[in-house]
């Protein structure tokens, strides 16, 4: 009887790994579509103006979206104690405060000149740092997921950097960028068993947007609202304004918390790197940007990675990743 009820929960198991994993490879995929949007928008209105708007759109959306599911039942994890509202505020301040700390750290670099194949390059080095920060929290992988994150750094240099490699300012700023989406991907492992992923995901994109006001009032508003107000003027500004709120943020990095519930945060963060093959899969189709050989074969590695990390490991490292989640 116990052998059978192991089966059966081992079953069940597979199948939610499966479904999460399913949920952030389709993440993966609107988040690359979205570098589209993030690219004209912010030359539109301004980088900090863009991430800071974009935001709270995405929070407000959350909000109607939690509204409605809560109406008809749906959520089932709405916080009823002091305690449970306790934590869910806490992971989602902790999370809004380390994705905007990323995301401008991105910005600012290619605004300082970091060429886009580079700064995806670095960001996406948070693969490698995943891992490692996994080791001090007693999240261990196997060795075929050590290998996929070896096989998938070098499929992204080969898809991402187009020339010399030199180490200059805006690449320490990406460095730094790729640790707190590290951070950001740990302190999701955390939480998202322990709260509802739709409102933590609404508290973090309120949090970012507030926060990125400031700057953005300093450096873009500069006290002439009238001015900054007439970048919102045209569709330019507000057809990538409303794909990257309602998409980038509402539904992605919501399906990411969403996603991350139950799996390995290494074998996640392999998942979510496909980010970088869409991204440059919707240049070419939508941009019309040829591929080369090189770039095609850094796709070509960067799945080969994900599939590697997919494969059973043993069931000591799956016991022991079942009893974090």
């Amino acid at each position: 009887m116990e052998k059978e009820m192991n089966e059966i929960m081992n079953n069940t198991d597979k199948k939610l790994q499966t479904r999460n994993s399913a949920i952030l490879i389709f993440t993966s995929f609107v988040w690359g579509i979205s570098f589209v949007a993030q690219s004209e928008g912010g030359d539109a209105i301004g980088p900090l103006s863009f991430n800071s708007i974009r935001s709270i759109i995405g929070s407000l959306v959350l909000m109607v979206v939690i509204a409605i599911l809560d109406k008809v039942g749906i959520i089932t994890k709405k916080p009823e104690t002091k305690e449970q509202r306790r934590t869910l505020l806490l992971g989602g301040v902790l999370c809004g405060v380390v994705l905007c700390t990323a995301i401008n750290l991105q910005q600012l670099a290619i605004s300082l000149g970091s060429p886009v194949g580079k700064a995806g390059f670095l960001t996406a080095c948070y693969i490698l740092l995943v891992p490692i920060l996994g080791i001090f929290l007693k999240r261990k992988c196997g060795l075929n997921v050590w290998v996929g994150v070896v096989i998938a750094i070098v499929g992204l240099y080969l898809l991402c950097i187009d020339g010399e490699f030199v180490i200059k300012t805006p690449d320490i700023l990406l460095m730094l960028c790729a640790l707190c989406f590290s951070f950001h991907i740990m302190i999701i492992d955390h939480f998202s068993p322990k709260v509802d992923g739709l409102r933590m995901s609404c508290i973090q994109f309120m949090v970012t947007g507030v926060i990125t006001a400031v700057p953005m009032f300093f450096v873009e508003m500069r006290g002439d609202i009238k001015g900054w107000l007439g970048g919102f003027a045209s569709l330019d500004a507000w057809i990538p304004l409303l794909y990257a709120a309602i998409f980038s943020c509402a539904v992605g990095y919501t399906l990411q918390i969403i996603g991350q519930k139950g799996l390995n945060p290494t074998i996640a963060s392999l998942l979510m790197s496909l980010e970088s093959v869409f991204s440059v899969l919707a240049g070419w189709v939508l941009l019309k940007q040829k591929l080369t050989v090189k770039e095609l074969l850094g796709c070509l590695l960067i799945f080969i990675a994900v599939c590697l990390a997919q494969l059973p490991g043993k069931k000591q490292d799956t016991k022991s990743s079942l009893k974090q989640s």
